[in-house]
């Protein structure tokens, strides 16, 4: 039975690597997407399972139009709160979108260990989201910028 288990956890674990958006099932953040930023396929000391770590937006930016202004838009885009977190790979749910944020930059596994380190890395993390956001057209593929489109959309469920 356990032999099971660990095959199709390393298939899972090959589909779910850092920038990959996926939508996080369990847990307070359930329904929201998220950035992986980190995999750690075999677990470590403190956590023996397959889990990564992601960042993600609690809330994601209002609706915006052609038709409103730029500080209007500006000001609905900055109702962004991000959160980092570490999930079981059992608990999100992969999708075929990828991010090329810089997110390995801002949030490092040091940070999370404090409570004031962990709030100054969510607001850099809302920063780097902003800009991306305002910025959308200037992503280098299409492949990323229909990740980052995506990543940016509410849920709709």
């Amino acid at each position: 039975l356990f032999s099971q288990v660990k095959s199709t956890n390393s298939s899972t674990m090959a589909i779910i690597k850092a920038g990959k958006v996926v939508i996080v099932l369990a847990g307070r953040h359930a329904g929201k997407k998220a950035v992986v930023v980190k995999t750690f396929d075999d677990g470590n000391s403190d956590k023996r399972f397959s889990h990564c770590l992601i960042a993600g937006l609690a809330q994601n930016p209002r609706k915006v139009t052609r038709h409103m202004s730029k500080a209007k838009v500006e000001k609905r885009s900055k109702v962004m709160k991000p959160f980092i977190k570490y999930v079981n790979v059992r608990h999100i749910f992969p999708t075929r979108y990828v991010v090329d944020l810089d997110i390995k930059k801002v949030v490092d596994e040091a940070d999370l260990i404090d409570a004031e380190r962990k709030i100054s890395c969510k607001k850099e993390l809302k920063k780097l989201f902003e800009d991306r956001y305002l910025n959308q057209k200037e992503v280098t593929s299409e492949k990323k910028a229909a990740g980052s489109s995506y990543f940016f959309q509410k849920l709709r469920f």
